[in-house]
């Protein structure tokens, strides 16, 4: 038996609707009738990263990150491959940044996505504190 299971079905153009357990997600090649792959994948990564992110702070001993925002980019190549992905990640509470960096790169060593990619599209992430 497997981990997980969708369904993803097209009825016509390329649009398509995945069934995610009790979850339905419209994604579009051409995002009209949704997001486009690539943009659900870049937020799909920053919506593992972030709770990745607060367990890394949970383990490095900060329970209390206070809100937590990824302002996430990408660029494509010419074949609208992704070829680049960019993390801004703004943390509410004022650490310095040797503590922040040490819960980014525990982030990185926790998040699904990011160890699913190719390494050569991870994330470049810049973390901020004492960010709102």
């Amino acid at each position: 038996m497997s981990d997980i299971q969708t369904s993803t079905v097209s009825e016509e153009g390329f649009a398509s609707t995945s069934q995610v357990g009790d979850f339905e997600l419209t994604i579009d090649a051409l995002g009209e009738e949704g997001p486009d792959p690539n943009s659900v994948l870049v937020a799909d990564y920053a919506s593992c990263f972030l709770p990745a992110f607060r367990v890394g702070g949970q383990q490095r001993g900060h329970d209390d990150l206070g809100k937590v925002q990824i302002d996430a980019d990408a660029d494509l190549d010419d074949d609208d491959d992704l070829e680049a992905i960019r993390f801004d990640i703004y943390v509410e509470a004022d650490l310095d940044e040797d503590t922040l960096e040490e819960i980014l790169d525990r982030a990185k060593g926790i998040c699904h996505v990011h160890s699913a990619l190719r390494e050569g599209l991870h994330a470049d992430a810049t973390v901020h504190g004492d960010a709102f």
